[in-house]
């Protein structure tokens, strides 16, 4: 939230304590960015592409397909740029 920029090889990656359906919102977000939800498995359960900062006082969830445990904001465009879809799979540590 609040960011004017987010550099090109970054990401903002949410961690959660167990794996469940996770809504997100782009409330005091600046950027367009593109959300990937990504279970236990480390499998690509939803993305939403090029979604839109909001500027209103109520605004929309956007709902993953499926259980997850991690998301993963990155700049808009860059899902489609490296061809991340449902079903990849993610290899990373925390």
């Amino acid at each position: 939230m609040y960011r004017n920029f987010l550099a090109a090889d970054a990401g903002m990656l949410f961690v959660f304590q167990q794996e469940g359906e996770y809504p997100f919102w782009m409330k005091n977000t600046k950027i367009p960015l593109d959300m990937i939800w990504i279970n236990k498995d480390r499998e690509v359960v939803f993305v939403a592409k090029n979604v839109r900062p909001c500027e209103a006082d109520s605004c929309f969830n956007i709902m993953p397909d499926g259980d997850a445990l991690y998301v993963l904001e990155i700049n808009a465009g860059l899902a489609d740029n490296i061809g991340i879809k449902q079903g990849d799979r993610f290899d990373f540590e925390i």
